[in-house]
């Protein structure tokens, strides 16, 4: 059985990031309740509890796989507070890894998305040994976009899906970001407070 430090991945200046566990149903289902934290996601409405629980054991179960990515926990370093989560999905093969990132309304527009993906940009390239960090989000996702470029990643291109139930916006395309290994400078942004030797 795991202790916390040992479901510490790494902690910034404001952030602890942690793996995710059954205990955290309760904190998904409410991050996922909120129709402005979903709005580019599935047009605000929540997430079925039992579609947490399976995302949820499928994390769990990554973890074994995968040790320094997948799915983690933000809490607020002082006060311990559920923030939100922040991801690092790896390939099969564990080479790359998508970033992704969902955080509770309150913690908008402080730079906290921000600081948690520059440190698991920084982690998924110079510790976990990934050669390539990837995000997707809308073209209209004005916010998310200006984090992926903060974390350091850059447009690679625009590209059209066709959806079942589209999200107002969608016509506008969904816009991928990367950082390769080869084009990554360590120590370009600030270093995390600590992150946990492997």
């Amino acid at each position: 059985m795991l202790g916390d430090d040992d479901r510490v991945l790494l902690e910034t200046g404001r952030l602890r990031l942690r793996r995710l566990t059954v205990d955290d149903v309760g904190h998904l289902v409410e991050l996922d309740s909120d129709p402005e934290v979903m709005r580019f996601l599935t047009n605000g409405r929540p997430t079925p509890v039992e579609t947490i629980r399976e995302q949820l054991t499928r994390t769990l179960a990554q973890y074994d796989r995968h040790p320094d990515l997948g799915r983690w926990a933000a809490l607020d370093r002082v006060t311990g507070q559920f923030l939100g989560w922040f991801a690092l999905t790896p390939s099969d093969d564990g080479t790359e890894a998508e970033l992704g990132y969902r955080l509770r309304r309150s913690a908008w527009g402080s730079g906290l998305a921000t600081e948690g993906s520059r440190a698991l940009v920084r982690h998924a390239l110079g510790t976990a040994g990934v050669r390539r960090v990837w995000a997707e989000t809308m073209a209209v996702n004005v916010a998310s976009r200006r984090v992926m470029a903060k974390a350091g990643l850059r447009y690679v291109r625009t590209f059209h899906l066709t959806w079942d139930d589209p999200i107002p916006g969608t016509e506008h395309g969904e816009v991928e970001y990367e950082l390769r290994r080869e084009d990554w400078r360590p120590g370009g942004h600030e270093r995390p407070a600590a992150l946990r030797a492997r």
